[in-house]
């Protein structure tokens, strides 16, 4: 938020530490008029060494939570040691929240923020909306407000923070509500993979605390592919509490959560089993619960896997988590929904979204990213074909589902499931209305009209036609019209772009005033969001651009998805040797390739080989050499000291698709949807 009025160097990652913090500060240049440095603590007589190194001017108590709390009596006495590094700061910001009463805290100047006592900013509503949370507070005597886009407890602390700080620093209201509507959400590293026994794996096995603890179940929350819901848990070291106090408040937790199994594993936590109201089973140790683990009968449940580092919960996960091939698609769900909040803050209020997670998602996930839309409240999803539609109702899934392209074998199946279908001609609208008139019910369908993409959709001259179908069932309701727009993202055809909304529109008023209500009416795709503001109508549908594509933008969307593979082996070339299938690849004389497992089974096409592919390694874009075989390819790795195993980048925020797209003479869709779907997924949450 800074670095517009400052040249900021800030700690990169989580540097806090004795080693972490010089590091930081030894990244301060001549240039920079602004360091904002993270320190951290887990023991008495930290602070004191890490305080001369900052010297800080400005200092932000942040909060007093639970962890690192085992090296202190008690939270006051960590407090104590972290004002240290504020011994001599000009101004101080903090909650009274966390200072305990304790009345002598230091800074020439003070800040306060609270959302439970007085304080300079004292904030009174917290109010989370389905694109945006409002906060509204006391400054000054005065009310002020702000509107954010990020929605956990977590994040909303962090951006009240933020908020006093900017104030103390003299912002204004004004300036702060602009800068703090840009905050994005801070990466976390929970992963969600397919795993055994069609099970969903959400891996956070790197830290134990209550605060992590409720993050992860939120999380948990989100899933609803599965019924049942397990925890895996360790015992606690990072936190102040233990014992009856710690157990009784997990155990609340995940009852509150609706939790049906509960592994415990450790010592501690196998004393108070009698607190967990859940099915249970405790072992004493990783190991004891790995011997044990065939007993268990992991199947058609999501398991969140959440541990301390002494407990090697990897080797939990590692277990559980399906085996496929070194190949993965990572999958960043933080910045589809960001991608979402993008287009949804170019609608006005009122008009709604469909999202098109046909394809398996656009290669991204079926259940997995439906799940994250539905809990953003999409009004609805869209498929290409019925049994897409079933596999999410499978999963769990319960916003409503339009079937783009039904067939009268599936009617049945779109019933049963509650798949409302996109009628396109006469033919289908008679054959589905054969159907339902049987069933005695009225059925939503979706009528798509044809404006100049000549693919599917009624023509004006099949309206007489139509308006007798409609008008003589009385088991039909329209619930939209919709066409879609040929080349929204090309200046150049601008003119036939608003020829396709006008008839549109024309056909829209038309059909209305037969049906005597009025249905939603929708055209805009993710271009047409972009660039078509004034034809929103009542509905938007996006779909690529969800994923961080849209050809009428060079900026403004996040990356979403990111594919990797390994070095399988290193081979050093000979002079007038040649590489892969007829003999294509050549090198220098003493160079070296390096075959990764990546091939055109996995979706990397044969196009990209000879050259035209490139892949990162350490950093440093490399050629394919050869021909791209079935399931691996080859790479010139001359120079780079490149090992077995190494991890090698296919497409990233850096290597993008459209720059792949662009090497093969095809469009960022393909190069997505054609990942294998042998290739592992895993998604991340932030």
């Amino acid at each position: 938020m800074l670095s517009s009025d400052f040249n900021v160097v800030k700690s990169p990652k989580s540097y806090n530490s004795k080693i972490g913090v010089p590091l930081s500060v030894w990244e301060i240049g001549a240039e920079n008029n602004l360091a904002i440095i993270e320190a951290g603590i887990s023991k008495k007589n930290e602070m004191q060494i890490l305080e001369p190194i900052i010297k800080p001017t400005v200092g932000i108590l942040t909060n007093i939570l639970e962890a690192h709390s085992e090296g202190f009596t008690d939270k006051k006495e960590k407090l104590i040691e972290k004002l240290k590094l504020f011994k001599d700061v000009e101004l101080f910001i903090y909650s009274p929240d966390y200072t305990f009463g304790l009345k002598d805290l230091p800074g020439k100047n003070k800040f306060s923020w609270s959302s439970t006592q007085e304080a300079d900013l004292k904030v009174h509503l917290i109010q989370k909306k389905a694109t945006k949370t409002l906060l509204k507070a006391i400054y000054q005597n005065q009310e002020i407000d702000c509107e954010v886009h990020l929605f956990d407890n977590a994040s909303i602390e962090n951006i009240i923070i933020c908020w006093a700080t900017l104030l103390a620093l003299n912002y204004t209201p004004k300036q702060c509500q602009t800068l703090l509507s840009k905050l994005k959400p801070i990466k976390m590293r929970l992963e969600l993979k397919n795993g055994i026994n069609s099970c969903s794996i959400i891996d956070d096995s790197y830290s134990a605390d209550i605060s992590s603890l409720k993050i992860a179940l939120d999380f948990l929350d989100l899933q609803s592919q599965h019924h049942k819901k397990t925890l895996i848990l360790s015992d606690f070291f990072e936190s102040k509490k233990n014992g009856f106090a710690l157990f009784s408040e997990i155990a609340n937790l995940l009852k509150e959560k609706k939790m049906d199994r509960l592994i415990g594993i450790g010592n501690e936590i196998s004393k108070f089993s009698e607190l967990f109201t859940c099915e249970t089973v405790f072992y004493n140790t990783t190991n004891d619960f790995l011997n044990h683990i065939s007993n268990l009968n992991f199947s058609n449940e999501t398991i969140l896997i959440k541990g301390a580092r002494v407990f090697e919960f990897e080797k939990i996960s590692e277990i559980l988590t399906q085996k496929k091939h070194d190949t993965v698609l990572e999958i960043d769900l933080n910045a589809l929904v960001n991608n979402l909040h993008f287009y949804k803050n170019k609608l006005k209020p009122s008009v709604k979204i469909m999202a098109m997670v046909k394809a398996f998602s656009y290669g991204s996930g079926s259940f997995e990213i439906a799940n994250v839309l539905e809990n953003q409240r999409i009004d609805y999803l869209a498929v290409a074909y019925a049994d897409e539609g079933i596999s999410l109702r499978n999963a769990g899934i319960t916003t409503p589902i339009v079937v783009m392209s039904p067939h009268p074998s599936t009617f049945e199946a779109l019933i049963k499931y509650k798949l409302e279908p996109q009628i396109y001609n006469l033919s289908i609208l008679e054959s589905f209305i054969d159907f339902i008139s049987l069933k005695k019910k009225t059925y939503p369908i979706h009528l798509k009209l044809e404006t100049g993409m000549n693919r599917l959709g009624f023509d004006q001259e099949d309206f007489p036609i139509l308006f007798e179908a409609l008008n003589s069932s009385k088991n039909l309701h329209v619930s939209s019209l919709l066409s879609h727009l040929a080349a929204s993202d090309a200046p150049e055809h601008d003119d036939f772009t608003k020829h396709q909304i006008d008839l549109f529109s024309t056909m829209c008023d038309q059909i209305i005033s037969t049906l005597k209500y009025k249905p939603l009416c929708h055209i805009l795709n993710t271009s047409g969001i972009s660039r078509w503001p004034n034809a929103q109508f009542d509905m938007v549908r996006i779909g690529i651009g969800l994923y961080g594509f849209d050809s009428a933008l060079d900026t403004g969307l996040q990356t979403v998805a990111t594919l990797k593979t390994t070095v399988t082996q290193v081979k050093k070339i000979k002079n007038n040797e040649t590489i892969g299938y007829s003999r294509l690849g050549t090198l220098a004389n003493g160079s070296e390739i390096a075959t990764v497992k990546i091939g055109y089974a996995d979706g990397y096409n044969r196009l990209f080989g000879n050259g035209v592919g490139k892949m990162l390694v350490q950093g440093k874009l490399v050629s394919t050499v050869g021909n791209i075989c079935m399931d691996m390819c080859m790479i010139d790795v001359t120079g780079l000291n490149v090992k077995t195993g190494d991890e090698v980048i296919i497409f990233n925020n850096e290597l993008t698709i459209k720059q792949l797209a662009k090497q093969i003479n095809t469009i960022p869709y393909e190069i997505l949807t054609n990942v294998s779907q042998r290739v592992k997924r895993v998604y991340f949450y932030d």
